[in-house]
Formats: structure tokens, C-alpha cells, sequence
């Protein structure tokens, strides 16, 4: 009698998983194409002509990158780094390693018993807070310094300059990178989309699953139902993540000695300033990944509750 072997567990995953990059390849590589014959066309060609993929800038836009920016950049890093994680413990973990419950105590006393969370939660909510506060002085140091020119679309070229831009990484002649004076149509897109809409929708949707959402209020509540919350939350996390990832791998392949010194060092050269600072900026991030564990936070919860198992 014939004997039928059992598949290893696993196996069908790792088929699918090697089939999806398969694929992904395969359509980067049929886009690349499609991209780099559209530019043989006259008519593309004029287009591309017309509109080089910047967009002009209001009168009086600063020149170059403030040192803050750089300290904004790393912040900004560094808290949604963490969010993502926590993020994604609160989401998949069924058995939370340690709760958190807060001290019913000074202004923020209510009248029942404080919800118990898990410390993961605990430590989301804390992050985001934080994240919050550094948002809300980003926007008025965007503000006070005019640093807002540079990313909100303020003339109706921004949409055929992006398409423009576009193209061009897509066939992989990328546009040419001036940074300190004017980043392109399609940056600026992906700028205000990132810190208009998407950080809004994150904290909006966020506080809604907070425990901090007023309870008895219905209509509030019909108007914004905690499963319209949940529905935009996570998509607007996998955004963030793929923004970070394409954000990084543009920066590094686009020039990443110059780019580094205008994000970290603040200067507009060739120089390694920015470079070290990059790296001493990853070297804080991954303390914090690994310091982000029970062993570390119990103290930490500790201050504003009680931490049990």
C-alpha cells in the first residue's frame, strides 16, 4: 500500500509568502517597463518638459532646514517606532504579560473603579501622548518659521508635477533632488497627506478606543461608532509604516550623505555630520524597542497606577 506523506507544517505558508514576492518582483519589474515606455512617447516627453515634478513655491518660502526640524525628525521616529510595536502587541496578544490600573486620584478622579488594561495598552496610550505633544509643537514651529510653504499644495501644478515626479521614479530616472530649496510635487503630497490627514485620523481614531472616550455620550457616539474607529485605525497604521519604509529607502538611494545632513545636521553638503547623527538617532531607537518590555515598564506604571498580573 502506497504510503502518503504528510506536508511539513508551514509549507503552504512559505509557498504563498515565496509566491506574493514572486509576484511583487514581477509587477515591479512590468511597471519599471511600462514606465520607461511611456517616456519614449513625444507626447510624455513634452509633458515631462512642461512639468519637471516641482511645484513653485509661494513668494517668500525659507530656504533649508531649521536644527528643530532635525530634533522633530528623530521624535517623530522615535515615538511611532514604539506606537507600531505596542501597537500591534495590543492587537495580537491574547495574554497580556502584566495590567495596569490607574490611581483614582487627584484631577482626573472619576466617580467608578478605574478599567484595568494590559501594560501594553498602557504603554501605547502613554507613547501616544507624548507623540501628541511633540505634534502640537511641530505645528506651531511649522507655523512660526513659514516651514509650512514647503509641505501643503498651495498652486493647482502640484497635481501634474506629481504625476510628473511619478513617472520619473517609476522608470527609475529619478527627479532631481533639491531638498533644501524645494522638495517635489509628489513629496509634498505624501508630506501634507502624512501630517494632515493620516496623524489626525490616527489620533482621532485612537482616542475613540481609548478609555479615555467619554461613555454616556450617545449621540457623539452614533455620530462616531467605536467600529468606524477600528476600521480606519489599523489602515492608517500599515500606511504609516509603509511611508517610513519607502521614506528611508528614498533618502538612502537618492543621495544619503546630503539628504542625512538636511533631516539630522541641518546644513546643505556632502558631508558625514548628518550621517553619525543618523546613526547615534538608531542606536536610541533599538535601546528603546528592547527596553520596551514589562521588565522596564513596571516601574514606569507604577508612578501613575498599580501593575499586577
Amino acid at each position: 500500500m502506497t504510503m502518503i506523506k504528510a506536508r511539513p507544517a508551514g509549507s503552504g505558508k512559505k509557498a504563498r509568502t515565496a509566491f506574493t514576492a514572486g509576484a511583487a518582483v514581477v509587477l515591479l519589474v512590468l511597471l519599471v517597463l511600462a514606465a520607461k515606455w511611456l517616456r519614449g512617447l513625444e507626447g510624455v516627453q513634452d509633458f515631462l518638459g512642461e512639468y519637471t515634478g516641482h511645484s513653485t513655491l509661494p513668494e517668500g518660502a525659507p530656504v533649508g532646514l531649521p536644527a528643530w526640524l532635525g530634533w522633530q525628525h528623530f521624535l517623530n521616529g522615535f515615538f511611532l517606532q514604539l506606537m507600531v510595536r505596542t501597537g500591534w502587541l495590543v492587537r495580537t496578544t491574547t495574554r497580556p504579560a502584566a495590567y495596569w490600573t490607574r490611581n483614582n486620584k487627584g484631577l482626573f478622579r472619576t466617580k467608578g473603579a478605574p478599567k484595568k488594561i494590559s501594560l501594553d495598552l498602557w504603554f501605547h496610550l502613554t507613547l501616544d501622548a507624548l507623540w501628541v505633544l511633540n505634534g502640537l509643537a511641530f505645528m506651531v514651529l511649522l507655523l512660526a518659521t513659514s516651514q509650512w510653504m514647503r509641505i501643503v499644495p498651495t498652486s493647482w501644478d502640484i497635481f501634474p508635477n506629481a504625476v510628473s515626479a511619478l513617472l520619473q521614479y517609476a522608470s527609475l530616472d529619478w527627479p532631481l533632488e533639491s531638498g533644501w530649496v524645494n522638495y517635489n510635487a509628489l513629496q509634498v503630497l505624501a508630506y501634507f497627506l502624512t501630517v494632515f490627514v493620516a496623524a489626525p485620523l490616527a489620533l482621532v481614531s485612537g482616542l475613540r478606543m481609548s478609555p479615555a472616550w467619554p461613555k454616556n455620550t450617545r449621540r457623539l457616539n452614533k455620530v462616531f461608532p467605536i467600529e468606524a474607529a477600528r476600521t480606519i485605525h489599523l489602515p492608517v497604521m500599515f500606511y504609516f509604516v509603509a511611508f517610513v519604509v519607502v521614506h528611508v529607502f528614498l533618502v538612502l538611494a537618492t543621495g544619503a550623505l546630503r539628504n542625512l545632513n538636511h533631516m539630522y545636521a541641518g546644513r546643505d553638503d556632502g558631508g558625514w555630520a548628518g550621517v553619525a547623527l543618523f546613526a547615534v538617532s538608531l542606536v536610541v531607537m533599538v535601546a528603546g524597542c528592547l527596553m520596551a518590555r514589562p521588565l522596564f515598564l513596571r516601574p514606569l506604571a507604577s508612578l501613575t497606577g498599580k501593575v499586577s498580573r
